[in-house]
């Protein structure tokens, strides 16, 4: 694995060093070692897939705060998907500042993304699945969130979203609660 460190602190871009034959290829995905070595702390202690049959699918933008928050690693195994983080760390240089990138199946491609940032996609085709290794257990009852759309960021998606969760269009706006950031509440599950 290689580790390149992203215009936010923290951040890290990660891409496979594969062993190539005429088989197909074999590459690490995952090893604490190499983790360590690129200065990051970062234990798995959970691992989901996000099922998605449509395109332009919207899952976001979702976080947990502390002491329940979560470090994670995303990558799309099936398909193509636009990943967009916000940096939700009030003391950081890039507070309230997002950064997207592309996520596929053919680039084999990862981030990483460190607690305090919430995060969200958009597929770009059918029938992708987005795997995330988790630093915590998720946390019934503490996820928070705030709309894809909420202007307190301007995220710029790629496409306008067909398929958005009735989850993720109750999250009330981030500059609703913006002197007590995180406390954005509705009822119901983060998927």
């Amino acid at each position: 694995m290689k580790f390149h460190a992203a215009e936010f602190s923290g951040v890290y871009d990660i891409t496979l060093t594969p062993h190539n034959d005429d088989r197909g290829f074999f590459a690490r995905i995952f090893c604490p070692d190499e983790f360590a070595k690129a200065g990051i702390v970062f234990d798995s202690l959970q691992i989901n897939v996000s099922r998605n049959d449509r395109k332009y699918t919207l899952r976001g933008m979702h976080w947990q705060d502390a002491p329940f928050a979560e470090a994670k690693v995303v990558r799309c195994l099936r398909g193509r998907i636009h990943d967009v983080i916000v940096d939700l760390r009030p003391d950081s240089a890039t507070y309230r500042k997002w950064i997207a990138r592309e996520l596929s199946a053919q680039a084999a491609n990862a981030l990483f993304i460190p607690e305090g940032f919430a995060h969200g996609f958009l597929t770009l085709e059918d029938e992708c699945d987005v795997f995330y290794q988790m630093g915590r257990m998720y946390e019934p009852g503490k996820a928070r969130g705030f709309r894809f759309d909420d202007p307190a960021f301007g995220i710029k998606w790629p496409h306008t979203p067909a398929v958005i969760g009735k989850a993720d269009l109750g999250w009330s706006a981030f500059t609703l609660n913006e002197r007590h950031p995180g406390r954005q509440r509705r009822s119901g599950t983060v998927l």
